[in-house]
């Protein structure tokens, strides 16, 4: 564990002070690391700053962050990696933009190895989780039960049953949970899942869902573990398997595609990875947030050899109780494209890429929005079907800690959504189709696919052993 002894600007102990004046002015309040100009607190005073603790310093949380620190409502104050090194990237990166923002050098962020540790510190507000996905469901029920407002990133499980456990907890505990399924705060989504819940484009028929596959890898020889990454906890409740550099994440590199996301034990490759995305955007055209398919059915190629261990390229039918099928391939344009009676909509990120390795080549991108007539495109009228607006999924989060409003993804649709993908990898590995009962989130008389709900968990880590 890294403690710095620095303090932190708490929101609850300015509070508890009637010192605010000095900041601002150019005499520093005792104990604080640095003075906080007017000019960067902006019309959000620290007393009315959302202090936020990020767990999971790696290459996906450095652009969550960024587009956190936009907002002035926003103070990062705590940072938590079992990567000793990468924690020490994440507490430079926000000291970094604090210093620039306040034209002095800040030094106020907390480090833990530990995210456990901080969570006990009731002066944060709120935590934003980016660690590897066999890492999402535990931290976030605990901070929830710790009475944490949470920024998750997708997929919200790798189980259903941790997915159903997680969303149980949230809205018993009353915390605000925002899933990072942003496409919800891309104008282009919402206005395609608009037009189609309008009946522009008729009846809607079919869905189709261009997502692509993972290449295999090689293999890869044990390797000592570093001394900077505490290993045994980075496995979690999964097995415990050798060390290898392509196993974990470069260890030279904060911004380069971690080996983890292609192997089965912490992740289940781009039908989790990309899938809750277009799932969760397919259902909001298809009014289906809050169920799920009634049948799926998948073939999918798998590696024969290497580490890396995730699906190829796959194909699956989904089919629901309001008649839509749902087709999913990489063999399709990376989007959702939505085809009813009287014409269809295409929807997609356009050249808009999260990182290097998004499965959107440059250059090659579709337009974010297009119809089988412009007519169909015409804007809503007032008296039309208008979905939730978002500009920015951070900023909703934030205003949504203010509100204590439901935000834009919510737990709940976020677990059907990710729920989608998991059945759907279910299928691929059983290769036959499956009947779903959504209401239950069972398998229809089927103990082989049941069983596999679940997934056994390495103690002490796991959602089966926290403390409720």
């Amino acid at each position: 564990m890294q403690n710095s002894k620095k303090q932190t600007i708490s929101r609850r102990k300015f509070l508890d002070t009637s010192a605010k004046a000095t900041l601002f002015s150019s005499v520093a309040m005792a104990g604080f690391p640095t003075i906080i100009p007017a000019r960067v607190i902006g019309k959000n005073p620290p007393s009315d700053k959302i202090t936020i603790g990020w767990i999971g310093t790696g290459r996906q949380g450095t652009g969550d962050v960024r587009g956190t620190l936009r907002f002035d409502t926003a103070q990062f104050v705590a940072a938590a990696d079992v990567d000793s090194n990468r924690v020490a990237l994440g507490k430079k990166m926000i000291e970094d933009f604090y210093s620039r923002q306040t034209g002095s050098t800040f030094s106020g962020v907390k480090t833990y190895g530990d995210y456990k540790e901080m969570l006990l510190d009731k002066s944060i507000d709120a935590v934003m989780i980016t660690t590897p996905d066999h890492w999402h469901s535990q931290p976030a029920i605990e901070a929830a039960l710790a009475g944490k407002d949470i920024y998750l990133e997708k997929p919200t499980s790798l189980t259903i049953t941790e997915g159903r456990l997680l969303s149980d907890v949230v809205r018993r505990k009353k915390v605000i949970l925002q899933v990072g399924t942003q496409q919800r705060s891309s104008a282009q989504f919402r206005v395609a899942a608009e037009l189609v819940r309008n009946g522009r484009i008729g009846k809607l028929q079919t869905v189709k869902i261009g997502l692509p596959g993972d290449p295999s890898g090689p293999e890869a020889a044990e390797m000592p573990i570093p001394k900077n990454l505490n290993y045994d906890m980075w496995l979690g409740s999964t097995p415990k398997v050798y060390y290898t550099e392509i196993r974990v994440h470069p260890q030279n590199s904060i911004n380069d595609r971690p080996g983890w996301l292609r192997c089965e034990q912490f992740g289940a490759g781009m039908i989790t990875g990309w899938g809750q995305h277009h799932f969760d955007s397919a259902a909001w055209g298809m009014d289906t947030e809050l169920t799920g398919p009634i049948s799926i059915e998948a073939v999918a190629q798998f590696p024969k050899s290497g580490l890396w261990d995730v699906h190829g390229d796959f194909m699956s039918k989904a089919e629901y109780a309001n008649g839509i099928t749902m087709l999913t391939s990489g063999g399709y344009p990376n989007g959702v494209r939505y085809e009813g009676t009287d014409g269809w909509i295409f929807v997609t990120r356009g050249n808009y890429r999260a990182t290097e390795s998004d499965p959107i080549p440059q250059g090659q991108a579709n337009a974010p929005l297009t119809a089988s007539d412009p007519k169909v495109l015409t804007p809503l009228s007032a008296n039309e079907l208008h979905l939730y607006v978002s500009e920015s999924q951070q900023g909703n989060w934030l205003d949504c800690i203010k509100s204590r409003k439901e935000p834009i993804s919510p737990v709940e649709i976020g677990h059907r959504a990710c729920t989608v993908c998991l059945v759907t990898h279910i299928s691929m590995k059983l290769g036959r189709k499956l009947t779903w009962d959504p209401a239950k989130e069972k398998f229809v008389k089927d103990d082989e696919a049941n069983s596999m709900l679940s997934r056994p968990q390495r103690a002490p880590y796991g959602t089966n052993y926290i403390k409720m």
